[in-house]
């Protein structure tokens, strides 16, 4: 099965790609690649990114999100359900209207986040930066070690702490094996933060893990989890240390339906920063703090990213 483009050229028919491809294909350059490509696109104009849509279920909720890549002809979504479980990607040639790929699983949406923390941490973080620390032991924080440990600024050594000390030891052998790092993990999370180039938290927590004065000066922090003036992961003291506060959605920042905890009005657009028209780190010193909120459009930049190569290898 084809499809006409409109110019006489014609399309293959759809692929449907799951876990076994993401992780077969789906390595961290090209992810980072897709990644910075559509947060550069979303602050030039040629990503039309809204903020994420839910649909109420009766008690459940069927969460999109989508976007669309003019200068690559591309649209597509996202669907997923509160809780976990599997999402569904779903790409469109827009020219032509012809589907060329359903991504299954739940393998994607991690890895494109993480490639997004990934461009954070060396968009922001100083560059002699060697010393992490991570908060979490789930999906989200294994894909931002997975992009951060392939990256120019490969950590010397990494500290994790969980709320199971089974789990986090479970995940440092893991990192040692699979990517050589040496990672330890730690009593408590101060021993997380403290002292630390760059801190990563990546929890469901409702309740600050951490404390604002544990962060030392030089410091990048990367947060995840729950953001919500109710429900924070991070302490709100936080943002008053922080010399600059980027994300990567400031509509999606702001699409919060109880508030965001930091913004959306002092936050920089991490796009714009990648692009020069904001200013990032500027001094040794100084503490930056991104807020990951997810940049629609970045599931289908990956996923079409992942189809490429996909067909590439025939």
């Amino acid at each position: 099965m084809s499809e006409d483009r409109g110019g006489g050229a014609e399309l293959p028919g759809p692929v449907l790609l799951g876990d076994a491809e993401v992780r077969e294909v789906l390595d961290v350059p090209c992810t980072v690649r897709a990644v910075r490509r559509a947060l550069l696109e979303h602050h030039a104009g040629q990503l039309a990114a809204p903020p994420r849509l839910r649909a109420g279920l009766g008690g459940q909720e069927l969460v999109f999100t989508a976007g669309r890549l003019a200068g690559e002809g591309l649209h597509g979504f996202r669907a997923y359900g509160i809780g976990g479980g599997d999402q569904l990607v779903a790409v469109w040639d827009t020219a032509s209207g012809a589907l060329l790929a359903v991504v299954h699983g739940a393998e994607l949406g991690p890895r494109r986040t993480g490639a997004i923390g990934a461009v954070a941490v060396e968009a922001l973080a100083r560059p002699d930066a060697v010393r992490w620390g991570l908060i979490g032991t789930g999906p989200q924080a294994w894909a931002q070690l997975w992009a951060l440990a392939a990256g120019p600024l490969r950590p010397e050594a990494v500290t994790v702490c969980g709320r199971r000390r089974d789990r986090a030891e479970r995940f440092a052998a893991r990192a040692g094996a699979e990517w050589g790092l040496p990672v330890r993990v730690a009593r408590e999370v101060r021993e997380a933060v403290s002292g630390q180039d760059v801190v990563i938290v990546a929890t469901n927590s409702p309740r600050p893990v951490l404390e604002a004065g544990w962060v030392a000066p030089g410091t990048h922090l990367s947060t995840l989890g729950p953001k919500s003036p109710t429900r924070h992961e991070i302490p709100p003291e936080l943002a008053a240390r922080a010399a600059v506060i980027a994300t990567d959605s400031p509509a999606q920042a702001g699409a919060y339906g109880t508030g965001h905890l930091l913004g959306p009005a002092p936050m920089t657009a991490l796009g714009a920063i990648l692009a020069g028209s904001a200013p990032g780190r500027t001094d040794a010193d100084a503490i930056t703090l991104f807020a990951s909120v997810g940049l629609a459009g970045t599931e289908v930049a990956v996923a079409a990213e992942l189809v490429g190569r996909y067909r590439g290898r025939g």
